[in-house]
């Protein structure tokens, strides 16, 4: 297969490729910043079908690996933001990729659809504005797509591992605090992790296959409790993890969301209604069963050690 890979130097787009040139398989690579390993320089958050059709020229098929900041706050009304970041780019290139004769997609998702799928109650597209972006966009990317070329969406919780100097857009935060020595206390709950090398791995299965499912994603089911002591374990300093009863999650989110409403701002995943996510135990069944240590370990090295080394050699 000929494949283009959109977000192709990104964490989880750089082992796609490394997978897809391991199976024998053709890759070329698109992202909005020229850097090693980059063959296409080109926006498609704002590429028209007609700036994308030329680039997806030839090939079997594409994968999407570009993703947004949930979290960031912005003024209101965010909506249409959102749309416009994580909907409409998805929409003109799957259109771009039917007009072309592409035969396959992959989509990098979120769990939270897999988690809207199992708990419709929880009307999780109704209390939070990226929720609902991210089930729109796999819709109206499969609309786009059309019956001829199925796109499998790959619904992704956390996701650790390193590719060069890439990372998980949230690991800074979390490796500081670990290494800070300051004290560890989370809620309970927890969330389904997954290595980018995992990713990778059902991403390439999918395209090899033509598959059109939603593809829910996990190595490891983790509660907050276990993230946060590994990470500390991976760093070198581990530590004692406290329990933050849920009363004061949700005291302080509220205040979050309340503080972000006198500024008119708000995020994609919204302050009020967050603590029912961070309270809930966001796991996906089954598992790979695959072990996540090496990912941690990828994620948040420990540089004593590897000072250590260094100073050896």
């Amino acid at each position: 297969m000929n494949i283009l890979v959109v977000g192709g130097s990104g964490l989880i787009g750089a082992h796609v490729v490394t997978v897809l040139r391991e199976r024998g398989h053709t890759v070329s690579t698109v992202a909005r910043t020229a850097r090693p390993g980059v063959d296409h320089v080109l926006d498609v958050g704002s590429a028209s079908i007609g700036e994308l059709r030329p680039l997806l020229a030839g090939h079997d098929g594409v994968v999407y690996a570009t993703r947004t900041d949930e979290q960031q706050p912005l003024p209101k009304p965010i909506y249409p933001v959102f749309r416009r970041d994580i909907v409409e780019p998805v929409v003109r290139l799957f259109t771009a990729a039917r007009q072309e004769g592409l035969t396959r997609g992959v989509l990098m998702g979120s769990y939270y659809t897999y988690h809207d799928r199992l708990h419709p109650q929880w009307r999780l597209a109704d209390r939070h504005t990226y929720i609902r972006c991210r089930l729109e966009q796999a819709r109206e990317g499969r609309v786009a797509a059309g019956p001829e070329l199925p796109v499998a969406v790959l619904e992704l919780p956390f996701i650790l591992g390193r590719a060069g100097d890439r990372l998980p857009n949230w690991a800074g935060p979390l490796d500081r605090w670990a290494r800070s020595r300051a004290p560890l206390a989370v809620p309970v709950g927890g969330t389904a992790a997954a290595s980018a090398r995992s990713v990778a791995d059902v991403a390439v299965d999918a395209l090899e296959r033509a598959s059109g499912a939603d593809i829910p994603v996990a190595d490891e089911n983790l509660t907050w409790h276990d993230m946060i002591a590994r990470t500390a374990e991976a760093v070198g300093l581990p530590r004692r993890v406290r329990r933050l009863p849920a009363g004061t999650v949700r005291a302080f989110l509220r205040l979050g969301g309340l503080l972000a409403a006198l500024g008119r701002k708000e995020s994609g995943l919204d302050a009020t209604h967050f603590a029912d996510l961070l309270l809930a135990e966001l796991f996906i069944e089954p598992t790979s069963g695959r072990s996540l240590d090496p990912a941690f370990h990828d994620t948040f090295p420990d540089t004593g050690s590897v000072e250590t080394s260094a100073a050896r050699s």
